[in-house]
């Protein structure tokens, strides 16, 4: 059998086992947030919640709201790492904004990955590294505020617990 017969195979048994439809294959998180603010005020918050939750303080009541850092900020990209606080575990969080509207509105396209290369099922947690810094900073009660994900996009995000993860 030729090499693209045998990647048909395992493809269409991978869809048979309905794996390729349960979501990603790595622990990760997408998410895109709406705002009926402008971007500069999203990032303002945003940057002001990680640097506020940079210590383990936030930990100490439970959940993870703790140990999150900065890597590098503009107006359009925020790049930040959140740290586990039992186990250690590193994840990438990225924010892309976009203004549009006359910059009154802003899109969020966010992203959270597990560092860790095995890690496949997080509890939510990707969800929730992403979420708690949008609730954190307020961003959820603003003007025009909407998310968009599901748990093809979020690993186990219908199971995310964010007052623990």
């Amino acid at each position: 059998m030729r090499l693209a017969g045998r990647l048909l195979a395992v493809a269409l048994t991978l869809a048979a086992l309905d794996v390729c439809s349960s979501g990603p294959f790595h622990a990760q998180c997408k998410v895109q947030w709406y705002f009926g603010i402008p971007c500069r005020a999203v990032n303002a918050a945003l940057v002001s919640q990680i640097k506020k939750w940079e210590t383990r303080a936030g930990c100490a009541m439970g959940g993870q709201r703790c140990l999150y850092k900065l890597q590098s900020a503009s107006l359009h990209f925020i790049s930040a790492k959140h740290t586990t606080p039992f186990g250690g575990y590193v994840d990438d969080i990225n924010f892309r904004l976009t203004s549009y509207l006359f910059f009154t509105w802003c899109h969020v396209a966010a992203m959270s990955v597990s560092e860790t290369w095995y890690a496949i099922k997080d509890h939510g947690t990707n969800y929730c590294n992403l979420y708690n810094l949008m609730e954190g900073s307020g961003l959820t009660e603003t003007r025009g505020y909407k998310e968009v994900t599901s748990n093809f996009l979020c690993t186990q995000r219908s199971s995310a617990n964010c007052t623990v993860y």
